[in-house]
């Protein structure tokens, strides 16, 4: 990296299991740099999601390298994931026609519950199969399955952890880590991050700040999906034998059935 900078600038890696992204720093100049980002990137900068695109090179090699804005500033507390900052812009988001229009361009197609039941069917190891809870989850997902259509198509961050937001020192708030963006129903990201960070009974005044009703389809919709989200995270967790966060994503999927 330090041929694209010159030698005056610090580079150091940033970390994450593809080794592609780095920090640069140069006097009071910094920089977040990555390798083979996805084009995807130049409209959330564009559209103020996350830190401003600062440049795109080509090597030779055809990598393509892409600087952003290094934001100083901190991630929320679970606690902050109730502000109508986080629902303003989580709302944005999913009415951005910039941002769905370049997901289809790049070939992501709407994931339907049929399909993401069929993945999960067919994807999951024996022993996560015949986990209790996970038997009871796939269950209620193979008998709602057909119920939980939406005409609405959006983006979805599809990881809405509070850990991705991220609050500038001049206040800003971003959404980052959108590697695994896709077209489908809002409910994705609005059943995680209320089952995760919002006490049901201020459910309905969550999203009122984010500009929809709670509403039986909706509940059903959002469960849904948090259902799959969650088994899916049981079996990540069992293939990397992090078996205390396998048992608390068990625990989690038995408390919302």
């Amino acid at each position: 990296m330090d041929y694209l900078l010159g030698e005056d600038w610090e580079i150091t890696p940033a970390g994450g299991a593809t080794g592609r992204a780095f920090f640069a720093k140069h006097h009071e100049q910094s920089l977040f740099l990555k390798r083979n980002s996805s084009p995807f990137l130049a409209v959330l900068s564009a559209e103020g999601i996350v830190p401003k695109l600062v440049w795109t090179r080509r090597l030779e090699n055809g990598d393509v390298i892409t600087a952003q804005q290094w934001k100083t500033g901190r991630e929320l507390e679970p606690e902050e994931m109730g502000q109508e900052r986080v629902a303003k812009l989580l709302k944005k988001i999913h009415c951005s026609e910039p941002m769905l229009s370049m997901l289809r361009r790049l070939g992501k197609a709407p994931v339907t519950p049929e399909r993401m039941f069929g993945n999960l069917k067919t994807g999951l190891d024996p022993g996560v199969a015949a986990m209790p809870a996970v038997q009871q989850a796939m269950l209620f997902l193979e008998k709602e399955v057909g119920n939980v259509h939406s005409a609405e198509h959006v983006v979805c961050h599809c990881d809405i952890n509070h850990n991705n937001w991220l609050l500038g020192e001049d206040g800003r708030l971003y959404l980052i880590d959108w590697d695994g963006a896709m077209v489908g129903d809002p409910a994705i990201d609005l059943g995680m991050l209320l089952y995760w960070y919002i006490p049901d009974t201020d459910w309905q005044e969550w999203l009122s700040k984010y500009g929809a009703e709670l509403t039986e389809e909706l509940k059903l919709r959002m469960k849904w999906y948090v259902a799959a989200q969650a088994i899916e995270s049981v079996q990540w967790h069992k293939r990397r034998s992090r078996f205390e966060e396998m048992n608390k994503w068990s625990d989690f999927l038995t408390g919302i059935l």
